[in-house]
Parts: C-alpha cells; sequence; structure tokens
C-alpha cells in the first residue's frame, strides 16, 4: 500500500484500517498492550462501562490510553433507545472537552444485541443536528445504510454477523452492495472472530473493520492483535491489486506452450 492510501473519517486521515475496542480485557495493562500489537489509531471506548472521568476515584482509561495518542471514539454501548444513546453521548463530549466523533449503537435486544434501526435513525438525526460526527453501528441492509449516509452519517457500519459471535461474515453480497453505493466509509462492525474474516471484508471492498471480542478475548489478545493488523493490511493490498476471476477451470496453461522443444 502507499503512504497516500489512508482512511478518511470527517477529514482526518488514518494510516491503520483497523479499529478496536477496549472492553474486556483482562486490565487497562493489557488494552494497551493489545492497541499497540493492533497499530491501531482508533480506539472505541463504551461510556456507560468505562471510565474516563466520570468517576474521579477509580482508574482512568485515559491514563493508559491518552486522546494525545489515539483517536478515542466514544460509543453507547448497552443502549436500547434513542434518548439514551443521544444523552450518553452528550455526556462523552462534555467529558472529552467537546470531542465530537462518536459511534452511535442502539440495540434491539440484550439476547442478540441486534441493531434496532428505527431507534438507531432517530437518533442519528438529532445527533447529526446536534453538530456530532456519527459513525454508525447498522444492519447490513443497503436501504438502512443509504437512509444513514443521507441523514449525513460520517461512516456506515454494518455488522458481518452478531456481536461477539464470531461467525464472520454471513452476507458478502449485501455487504458489496453497500460497499457500491455509499459515498462514506464502509466499515465492517461485528461478527469477526479471526484473521482470515478481517482478511475477507478487506477484500470486499470495506474500507475498515472495528473489533472488540475477536482480540479480547481470543487465549493470547496481544498476538491476535498482531494479527488482525497484518490481515487488515493484507486484505486491503489483495482488494487494491484486483484478484483473478474465478472459473470452473483456467482453459490455458499457466507456463507458455511456444518454443517448446519438439521430440
Amino acid at each position: 500500500m502507499s503512504a497516500q492510501d489512508t482512511l478518511c473519517i470527517a477529514g482526518k486521515h488514518y494510516h491503520s484500517r483497523l479499529l478496536v475496542g477496549t472492553g474486556k480485557y483482562a486490565d487497562f495493562e493489557q488494552t494497551r498492550a493489545a492497541l499497540d500489537a493492533s497499530g491501531a489509531e482508533i480506539v472505541t471506548v463504551a461510556i456507560r462501562r468505562t471510565n474516563i472521568g466520570q468517576h474521579a476515584d477509580q482508574p482512568s482509561l485515559l491514563d493508559h490510553v491518552p486522546p494525545s495518542r489515539f483517536t478515542l471514539l466514544p460509543n453507547t454501548a448497552g443502549c436500547y433507545s434513542a434518548d439514551d444513546a443521544v444523552r450518553t453521548l452528550r455526556l462523552a463530549r462534555e467529558l472529552l472537552d467537546g470531542h465530537d466523533l462518536v459511534k452511535l449503537e442502539v440495540l434491539g435486544d440484550p439476547h442478540t444485541l441486534f441493531p434496532n434501526m428505527p431507534a438507531t435513525l432517530e437518533a442519528a438525526r438529532t445527533l447529526v443536528a446536534d453538530g456530532f460526527k456519527v459513525m454508525v453501528y447498522c444492519t447490513d441492509d443497503p436501504i438502512q445504510c443509504r437512509m444513514l449516509e443521507d441523514i449525513g452519517c460520517v461512516a456506515v457500519m454494518p455488522l458481518a454477523s452478531l456481536i461477539g459471535s464470531g461467525m464472520g461474515i454471513l452476507n458478502p453480497w449485501n455487504l458489496r452492495l453497500i460497499i457500491e453505493q455509499s459515498k462514506v466509509p464502509v466499515l465492517v462492525d461485528a461478527g469477526v472472530g479471526t484473521a482470515s474474516d478481517a482478511a475477507v471484508a478487506m477484500e470486499l471492498g470495506c474500507d475498515g473493520v472495528l473489533m472488540n471480542t475477536a482480540i479480547a478475548g481470543a487465549q493470547n489478545p496481544i498476538l491476535m492483535a498482531s494479527a488482525m493488523k497484518k490481515a487488515v493490511e493484507a486484505g486491503r493490498e489483495a482488494f487494491l491489486a484486483g484478484r483473478i476471476p474465478r472459473k470452473l477451470y483456467s482453459g490455458s496453461p499457466s507456463s507458455p506452450t511456444t518454443g517448446l522443444i519438439q521430440s
């Protein structure tokens, strides 16, 4: 990849196309080690679950993951209504001194963690009108993604499969449709289980991949973070290189037949 092949979100350029969450690690020290191994520049923070200053008497993530080193992406994990999501991100903006790049997710139920799209659209309208730059977790429905883009979201983040499932990309055809129509970055969010899943997402043409459980839940999170970094880079290079078309058989040998010595 060239130095110019960067991920641009809301006018800012990033060299890494891997976005990583900060939850589910053993401690903040392991969180930082995994982030360093991943090469991620954008890291998500669940405002309802992680201390970034809400509790002055408790350890803060910001002591280990400083905004001077990483772009923090506050998210609304655990929110089940548009009002809760909006309230949570307004709190994040206050805690982070006016930070306006956020990740919106409004969940439909605690069992599947599938997005509630009507509530997501409602919250997105409010947040964009309130000056936020909204990246949004959503279904892999091309129509819903187009609606979110029309509202003014700066990136759409369709799920590959359910959050934490590790099932990988279940519907590559829908992802292709979303990628083809979108003028904003498309990032796979949720469902990645291992490095090959991340590579496939990038080979399809996604602009990036966001993950948390696939790294934090691995037997060796630091090593998995390193593997994911390489997979995203390899998948991006393969996409840019352009794969050969799929055919039942090639119909021609890979080596030339002209000029062979005849018996």
